[in-house]
């Protein structure tokens, strides 16, 4: 599993972060990591900040240090508040907006490619799929590479089949860690 970046992971241990959502932001940033290889080995030029992924990843729940309760339950007051907290912690506006694009990337008027994989890396690194996410990145990756639609998105669905096989395995690591209310 790869390293949360330094900035990432002290700004979760100033904020007192549950252990949980370290954990969650490890296993999504870890996930980030393998759809970025993915993509970069199937279509290398694709115009992508693999940093701002990597980082968005790393930091896009870190409003569930102040507001627990979504945690546990729905709730996005930790998307709008998850931007502020890390802009008033020097991340710059490119790597803050992620917070809430996370959640909201399907009301961004014009999401970016980052936008849109890091809101990927938060829903399959359980497993999980979702259709129309997906065709906005297969789109664009049309569009960059001018390859036929079928193709696309065999090489595309591999790279989230591959993520899904260790689905269960990442769900086993969260749920080993402690929940505080349970504690």
């Amino acid at each position: 599993m790869h390293e949360l970046p330094d900035e990432a992971r002290d700004l979760l241990v100033e904020l007192d972060a549950p252990q949980r959502l370290l954990a969650h932001h490890a296993l999504v940033h870890d996930v980030a990591w393998t759809i970025l290889d993915g993509l970069a080995e199937r279509w290398h030029a694709f115009p992508v900040d693999r940093h701002a992924v990597l980082m968005g990843a790393a930091t896009h729940d870190v409003g569930k240090a102040i507001y627990r309760d979504e945690m546990r339950g729905p709730g996005r007051r930790h998307e709008i508040e998850g931007e502020a907290i890390l802009q008033a912690h020097g991340f710059p506006e490119n790597l803050a907006r992620f917070a809430k694009t996370h959640g909201q990337w399907s009301l961004e008027p014009s999401p970016t490619n980052e936008d849109l994989l890091v809101a990927l890396a938060n829903t399959v690194w359980i497993g999980r799929r979702n259709e129309y996410l997906e065709k906005l990145i297969i789109d664009r990756i049309i569009e960059f590479s001018g390859e036929p639609t079928w193709s696309v998105f065999a090489k595309f669905d591999d790279i989230l089949l591959d993520v899904g096989e260790g689905a269960g395995e990442r769900l086993a690591l969260y749920n080993a860690v402690p929940d505080e209310e349970e504690e």
